[in-house]
């Protein structure tokens, strides 16, 4: 059963000490690692949104433990669960982070102090620095990827794309932020193996569809340069061991996605 979006956009007070901001996550079955997540956000953010779409392990009453209003919602699509997220917010400026991200206290203290005056700009790009399986920090010369995710959801919002999760910015621009995100992705090498296909497969069932000849082409090409784009231009030859199986799983994810396109194909004939 479906929780009903909430569609009133006044702020919530806020509460002493705190910025007047909705973080929201999505989630299911998070529960070793939302505590982490939580933690992170609950003391300096006005509100906290859990959106999960049917954790067993335990995810919703650790949430709700920590504090975090927690509401169910089936699966929708990436895009689509994390717009439905945003609309059951109570602040006009949320906050969306990821069940496996770590906002650091350089991030905190400046969204507090952004919130504190008058934003110049709807929308903030964060910079995501992800962790490798056992680590707590990123590695040297670790490539960060920046998305936004601090925004004025009266003025912007998430895409209702099944596949993606970006915001539509309508040409607006999104100044970087200086703090980081730590993204503890993959538990282990099995897991982000798994997660590689698990996308590549979900990604393929809903993405449109494309000639025959040109997936067979890419079928040939996708690997390597995938692997190239993630191994040198996302610097995981930094990661020494790690860095080469992460590309490796990363670039193997790609090239799944274009092999599970053709076989969508072949069925459909």
């Amino acid at each position: 059963m479906s929780a009903a979006p909430e569609t009133d956009v006044r702020d919530a007070p806020a509460r002493a000490g705190r910025a007047p901001l909705s973080c929201f996550i999505i989630t299911k079955n998070e529960a070793d690692r939302i505590g982490r997540t939580l933690e992170a956000v609950k003391d300096w953010a006005a509100e906290v949104v859990v959106v999960d779409c049917g954790s067993t392990d335990g995810t919703c009453e650790i949430a709700r433990g920590l504090g975090a209003r927690v509401i169910h919602q089936d699966w929708l699509g990436f895009g689509a669960q994390k717009r439905f997220a945003e609309d059951q917010c109570r602040n006009s400026w949320v906050l969306n982070i990821d069940a496996d991200e770590v906002v650091s206290p350089a991030l905190a203290e400046e969204i507090a102090a952004l919130l504190g005056r008058s934003p110049s700009a709807p929308a903030y790009a964060l910079r995501i620095l992800d962790i490798y399986p056992g680590s707590e920090r990123p590695r040297a010369w670790a490539d960060d990827y920046r998305q936004p995710r601090l925004y004025d959801r009266r003025v912007v919002h998430f895409s209702t794309s099944a596949v993606h999760d970006s915001l539509e910015l309508a040409g607006a621009r999104a100044p970087v932020l200086k703090g980081a995100v730590f993204h503890y992705s993959a538990r282990s090498i099995d897991d982000h193996m798994r997660k590689s296909l698990e996308r590549a497969r979900y990604n393929a069932d809903h993405s449109k569809r494309k000639a025959s000849l040109a997936l067979r082409l890419r079928l040939i090409t996708e690997f390597p340069i995938a692997f190239v784009r993630y191994y040198f231009w996302r610097r995981h030859f930094t990661g020494g061991l790690m860095g080469f199986q992460i590309a490796m799983s990363a670039a193997y994810g790609r090239f799944a996605r274009i092999a599970f396109m053709l076989e969508n194909a072949k069925r459909r004939r």
